[in-house]
């Protein structure tokens, strides 16, 4: 059953209306930050517990939230269970679904494959909009270096047209290790050239440092754009153009300056969902429910701190 655009945005969160708000992407705020924290499931992916487990150990661990993939998403769905199922799990366990992570290659040069992805991208939004999420992660894929940033810019509006209608909306994100698409000032540019209000940014400390682009460009950033933060940490052992998304660890655990991370995060404005994002081969190891309680602890105390 298709989901009324208009119901979708009356039950949408705080958070979640800031999206579809007015509101300028790069300037000073008055109104400093909160911060709510959120699981995302990529953190415990290795134990493959699946959707509905995942649900449960977020809930159990004192999560506000929870960040989804697409693709586990796709699978449950395909079990026999409906959307308005789903939606009502999340309702029951008290999660908001801040997120959800997919790849449909829309910044595809091919233009084929680019509009493809865009086809990829309206299906996926709306059957997110009918489980109660309403944005989506927008990576670079199919992406090819050089990037052409105006195109992709142009690419990148029509991509928040699309989340407009579906009700869904595109976060652009960047990858560190992904030449293509890897640096903060690549996707300042794109959303520079997108010149719409609803441009939303994710960005990650790994990548951050991953890609060069270092921490202070966080600075430049009004805080409406910026709604998800994906916290982890990285190591000081391994050269930073050799580290991997196995290397991610806990934040607090690793090298990353995260009180001036978190402090620029605060002072720039805006409602901030903090969610883990791990891929740590080891802490898969691990009993999941352990390993959710850990990061979120180890989130708070990184906030704490950084006060």
């Amino acid at each position: 059953m298709k989901t009324n655009r208009r119901n979708v945005v009356k039950c949408m969160g705080l958070g979640a209306l800031g999206a579809f708000a007015p509101a300028p992407a790069f300037s000073s705020s008055p109104k400093k930050s909160t911060f709510s924290y959120c699981l995302n499931t990529s953190t415990i992916r290795g134990q493959q517990p699946g959707l509905l487990r995942y649900i449960e150990i977020a809930a159990e661990a004192g999560y506000d939230g929870i960040e989804v993939w697409v693709d586990d998403v796709k699978k449950f769905l395909s079990e026999g269970h409906s959307t308005e199922a789903l939606k009502q799990l999340f309702r029951q366990h008290g999660l908001r679904v801040e997120n959800a992570i997919g790849f449909a290659p829309w910044m595809a040069s091919d233009e084929s494959k680019s509009k493809a992805g865009f086809r990829q991208m309206e299906e996926e939004m709306n059957m997110l909009a009918e489980i109660g999420c309403y944005r989506v992660a927008a990576p670079g894929i199919g992406a090819e270096a050089p990037v052409d940033l105006m195109a992709a810019g142009r690419k990148y509006k029509a991509l928040l047209d699309l989340g407009r209608k579906t009700g869904v909306m595109p976060q652009l994100e960047f990858w560190g290790a992904f030449a293509p698409f890897h640096h903060l000032g690549q996707i300042l540019m794109v959303a520079a050239v997108a010149n719409d209000p609803d441009v939303r940014l994710l960005p990650d400390v790994y990548h951050l440092y991953r890609g060069g682009s270092g921490f202070d460009g966080l600075k430049l950033i009004h805080g409406q754009a910026i709604e998800i933060f994906h916290m982890n940490d990285y190591p000081a052992s391994i050269p930073r153009e050799e580290q991997q998304d196995r290397d991610r660890v806990y934040p607090g655990d690793g090298v990353a300056p995260l009180s001036q991370i978190l402090r620029d995060l605060r002072e720039m404005g805006g409602d901030k969902v903090l969610s883990l994002e791990l891929f740590n081969p080891s802490y898969w190891e691990r009993d999941p429910l352990e390993v959710a309680k850990t990061g979120l602890l180890k989130m708070k105390n990184a906030v704490k701190a950084s006060s």
